[in-house]
């Protein structure tokens, strides 16, 4: 017989807890969850549905998946880094302590900037001494590599030049952006 790998189950953020409970007696599954912030105030700008899940108990749902797995299992965390809002050491530091009983790893992921989005992708100089934080404090960290966007094909760049053809009013448009927004930075590629 052939061992089957394990497949990483994205969860989103809200509804995240019966998930987890679900995914956890699935063997040749493994998680990973968008954090995007260490503290409430920072998650919930970013992934608004973080209001009706907040990161504490998306820890503790994480910690009863781990319960009956592998010692060698671990959860991974999906970061994109955002220039000034998430990528500072002390954010690393809190991330360091949020995770501090935790198996898991970290997937940094570098914003693919995209017109109105109002956010800026970290410069290497941040995501370096970010992760340089968490790996020294035992965390495993895997920095993904931005591809495309040389021609405007980079993970959600497209999806930020949608132009709302019904010329509604620029209310229900700053609605539907921020939607965006929100959606891009929640699933930055995962």
């Amino acid at each position: 017989s052939t061992a089957q790998a394990n497949r990483p189950l994205t969860l989103p953020p809200s509804g995240a807890d019966p998930q987890i409970e679900d995914s956890a007696d699935t063997n040749d599954l493994s998680l990973a969850n968008s954090l995007h912030a260490p503290n409430d105030e920072t998650r919930t700008e970013l992934v608004p549905h973080n209001r009706k899940n907040p990161i504490s108990e998306l820890l503790a749902a994480c910690k009863r998946y781990l319960q009956n797995k592998d010692r060698k299992e671990s959860v991974t965390f999906e970061y994109v880094m955002l220039d000034g809002v998430n990528d500072s050491e002390q954010h690393a530091h809190q991330l360091v302590a949020l995770l501090k009983n935790i198996s898991a790893k970290v997937n940094l992921i570098p914003f693919n900037a995209f017109e109105g989005s109002g956010y800026q992708r970290s410069s290497q100089h941040a995501i370096d001494k970010f992760s340089k934080v968490l790996m020294n404090n035992g965390i495993v960290v895997i920095t993904r590599r931005p591809r495309g966007e040389d021609i405007d094909a980079a993970c959600g760049q497209l999806a930020g030049k949608v132009v709302d053809r019904a010329h509604r009013g620029n209310h229900y448009i700053r609605m539907y952006e921020r939607s965006l927004i929100s959606k891009r930075i929640e699933t930055q590629c995962v």
